[in-house]
Protein backbone atom coordinates (compact mmCIF):
# COMPACT_ATOMS: atom_id res chain seq x y z
CA UNK A 1 0.00 0.00 0.00
CA UNK A 2 1.55 3.35 -0.94
CA UNK A 3 1.91 6.08 1.70
CA UNK A 4 -0.81 8.37 0.31
CA UNK A 5 -3.45 5.67 0.25
CA UNK A 6 -2.47 4.57 3.79
CA UNK A 7 -2.82 8.16 4.93
CA UNK A 8 -6.20 8.49 3.18
CA UNK A 9 -7.53 5.37 4.90
CA UNK A 10 -6.16 6.48 8.26
CA UNK A 11 -7.81 9.87 7.82
CA UNK A 12 -11.16 8.22 7.10
CA UNK A 13 -10.87 6.20 10.32
CA UNK A 14 -9.89 9.38 12.17
CA UNK A 15 -12.93 11.26 10.81
CA UNK A 16 -15.19 8.38 11.85
CA UNK A 17 -13.58 8.33 15.31
CA UNK A 18 -14.05 12.07 15.72
CA UNK A 19 -17.71 11.87 14.70
CA UNK A 20 -18.32 9.06 17.20
CA UNK A 21 -16.39 11.01 19.82
CA UNK A 22 -18.63 14.06 19.39
CA UNK A 23 -21.69 11.82 19.60
CA UNK A 24 -20.47 10.59 23.00
CA UNK A 25 -19.68 7.09 21.71
CA UNK A 26 -16.25 7.12 23.31
CA UNK A 27 -15.49 3.40 23.31
CA UNK A 28 -16.25 3.15 19.60
CA UNK A 29 -14.25 6.30 18.94
CA UNK A 30 -11.26 4.77 20.74
CA UNK A 31 -11.43 1.76 18.42
CA UNK A 32 -11.43 3.96 15.31
CA UNK A 33 -8.62 6.18 16.60
CA UNK A 34 -6.57 3.03 17.19
CA UNK A 35 -7.35 1.76 13.67
CA UNK A 36 -6.22 5.09 12.25
CA UNK A 37 -3.00 4.94 14.27
CA UNK A 38 -2.33 1.34 13.25
CA UNK A 39 -2.45 2.34 9.58
CA UNK A 40 -0.70 5.71 9.74
CA UNK A 41 0.19 7.23 13.13
CA UNK A 42 -0.23 11.00 13.41
CA UNK A 43 0.12 13.47 16.23
CA UNK A 44 -3.54 14.37 15.82
CA UNK A 45 -4.79 10.79 16.14
CA UNK A 46 -2.71 10.16 19.26
CA UNK A 47 -3.84 13.46 20.81
CA UNK A 48 -7.52 12.77 20.14
CA UNK A 49 -7.17 9.20 21.41
CA UNK A 50 -5.74 10.74 24.57
CA UNK A 51 -8.74 13.05 24.79
CA UNK A 52 -11.06 10.03 24.52
CA UNK A 53 -9.11 8.25 27.26
CA UNK A 54 -9.42 11.33 29.48
CA UNK A 55 -13.21 11.18 29.12
CA UNK A 56 -12.98 7.64 30.44
CA UNK A 57 -10.95 8.86 33.43
CA UNK A 58 -7.78 7.22 32.07
CA UNK A 59 -5.58 10.28 32.54
CA UNK A 60 -2.24 8.45 32.59
CA UNK A 61 -3.10 6.74 29.29
CA UNK A 62 -4.21 10.11 27.90
CA UNK A 63 -0.88 11.67 28.91
CA UNK A 64 1.02 8.79 27.31
CA UNK A 65 -0.83 9.34 24.02
CA UNK A 66 0.05 13.04 24.12
CA UNK A 67 3.71 12.22 24.68
CA UNK A 68 3.59 9.98 21.62
CA UNK A 69 1.95 12.80 19.65
CA UNK A 70 4.77 15.16 20.66
CA UNK A 71 7.35 12.59 19.53
CA UNK A 72 5.64 12.51 16.13
CA UNK A 73 5.28 16.29 15.78
CA UNK A 74 6.68 18.56 18.46
CA UNK A 75 5.29 21.65 16.69
CA UNK A 76 1.66 20.58 17.30
CA UNK A 77 0.30 22.52 20.29
CA UNK A 78 -2.74 20.46 21.27
CA UNK A 79 -0.94 17.66 23.15
CA UNK A 80 0.99 20.15 25.31
CA UNK A 81 -2.23 21.87 26.38
CA UNK A 82 -3.97 18.54 26.88
CA UNK A 83 -1.20 17.17 29.14
CA UNK A 84 -1.54 20.31 31.25
CA UNK A 85 -5.31 19.91 31.44
CA UNK A 86 -4.99 16.26 32.50
CA UNK A 87 -2.49 17.23 35.17
CA UNK A 88 -5.04 19.73 36.50
CA UNK A 89 -7.57 16.89 36.64
CA UNK A 90 -5.00 14.89 38.63
CA UNK A 91 -4.48 17.81 41.03
CA UNK A 92 -0.91 18.43 39.82
CA UNK A 93 -1.27 22.15 39.30
CA UNK A 94 2.39 23.14 39.48
CA UNK A 95 3.36 20.38 37.02
CA UNK A 96 0.79 21.60 34.53
CA UNK A 97 2.21 25.12 34.11
CA UNK A 98 5.19 24.16 31.92
CA UNK A 99 2.88 22.26 29.54
CA UNK A 100 0.65 25.29 29.04
CA UNK A 101 3.72 27.43 28.41
CA UNK A 102 4.86 24.93 25.78
CA UNK A 103 1.42 25.05 24.16
CA UNK A 104 1.56 28.85 24.04
CA UNK A 105 4.89 28.65 22.21
CA UNK A 106 4.00 25.79 19.86
CA UNK A 107 4.27 26.86 16.20
CA UNK A 108 1.24 24.86 15.05
CA UNK A 109 -1.69 25.57 17.33
CA UNK A 110 -5.09 26.94 16.36
CA UNK A 111 -6.69 27.27 19.79
CA UNK A 112 -3.96 29.40 21.38
CA UNK A 113 -6.44 30.91 23.88
CA UNK A 114 -6.87 27.57 25.65
CA UNK A 115 -3.50 27.38 27.44
CA UNK A 116 -4.02 30.92 28.74
CA UNK A 117 -7.46 29.93 30.00
CA UNK A 118 -6.02 26.79 31.58
CA UNK A 119 -3.29 28.81 33.30
CA UNK A 120 -6.12 30.88 34.71
CA UNK A 121 -7.69 27.69 36.04
CA UNK A 122 -4.39 26.71 37.69
CA UNK A 123 -3.98 30.04 39.45
CA UNK A 124 -7.62 30.11 40.46
CA UNK A 125 -7.28 26.68 42.07
CA UNK A 126 -4.13 27.87 43.84
CA UNK A 127 -6.02 30.87 45.22
CA UNK A 128 -4.09 33.49 43.21
CA UNK A 129 -7.14 35.18 41.74
CA UNK A 130 -5.31 38.21 40.37
CA UNK A 131 -3.05 35.99 38.24
CA UNK A 132 -6.04 33.89 37.26
CA UNK A 133 -7.93 36.94 36.01
CA UNK A 134 -4.84 38.07 34.08
CA UNK A 135 -4.65 34.73 32.24
CA UNK A 136 -8.39 34.63 31.62
CA UNK A 137 -8.11 38.11 30.11
CA UNK A 138 -5.12 36.96 28.02
CA UNK A 139 -7.36 34.20 26.63
CA UNK A 140 -10.00 36.82 25.81
CA UNK A 141 -7.44 38.97 23.97
CA UNK A 142 -6.96 36.03 21.59
CA UNK A 143 -10.59 34.92 21.43
CA UNK A 144 -12.93 37.62 22.70
CA UNK A 145 -15.93 35.30 22.31
CA UNK A 146 -14.58 32.55 24.59
CA UNK A 147 -17.47 32.21 27.06
CA UNK A 148 -15.62 30.12 29.65
CA UNK A 149 -13.00 32.86 30.09
CA UNK A 150 -15.66 35.60 30.17
CA UNK A 151 -17.57 33.71 32.85
CA UNK A 152 -14.41 33.08 34.87
CA UNK A 153 -13.49 36.79 34.88
CA UNK A 154 -17.01 37.73 35.96
CA UNK A 155 -17.11 35.02 38.64
CA UNK A 156 -13.76 35.96 40.19
CA UNK A 157 -14.36 39.70 39.94
CA UNK A 158 -17.69 39.24 41.70
CA UNK A 159 -16.10 37.12 44.43
CA UNK A 160 -13.38 39.74 44.98
CA UNK A 161 -15.89 42.58 45.51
Amino acid sequence: MIENSKLDIAQEYFKKAYKLHLEGKIEEAVDYYRMSIDIYPTAEAHTFLGWAYSLQGKFEDAIDECHTAIELDDSYGNPYNDIGAYLIDLGKYDDSVEWFERAINAPRYVFRHLPYYNLGRVYEKKGDWFSAIKFYNDALKINRDYEAAKNAVIRLTTLMN
